[in-house]
């Protein structure tokens, strides 16, 4: 099983996505689709503060009427993150994703972030695994 440290040495995109919890949520969303990811950290400097993702928008600014433009992100983001450290296999990972009915982890080592994982990156590495598994299984057989 790969370590988070593996998952994030291996995605394309190494950038991590942030916006200051001061911005607007229209900003925050403009960003995502720009960026084309689901989920932004929200980051004063190096310190992370929260997460806002588009299920936090849909639910807290489209389903109540607010305004993308004048609410801020602060106002609708997750403040109590969840995170796990770079050494961490990604079964801990997907059980605390699961547990906490998320689909964005940050990734935190010594108190710094350093990469962002989706529920789509550790299923994408699980999948890895499972075909590398059949490939091993299937060669044993035949020889």
């Amino acid at each position: 099983m790969h370590t988070m440290r593996q998952i994030l040495d291996r995605k394309q995109n190494k950038q991590i996505c942030s916006i200051r919890p001061d911005a607007s949520v229209y900003d925050a969303i403009k960003l995502m689709a720009d960026r084309r990811v689901g989920a932004l950290l929200v980051m004063t400097g190096p310190e992370l503060q929260g997460v806002i993702s588009e299920r936090d928008y849909a639910r807290e600014v489209i389903l109540k009427g607010r305004a993308s433009r004048d609410t801020r992100v602060d106002e609708i983001m997750t403040a109590e993150v969840v995170s796990v450290p770079s050494s961490h296999a990604v079964d801990t990972a997907l059980n605390l994703m699961t547990d906490h009915h998320i689909r964005h982890l940050p990734v935190v080592d010594d108190g710094l972030v350093v990469g962002i994982v989706s529920l789509g990156d550790l299923v994408k590495d699980i999948m890895s695994d499972q075909r590398a598994t059949i490939e091993q299984l299937q060669n044993y057989i035949r020889s």
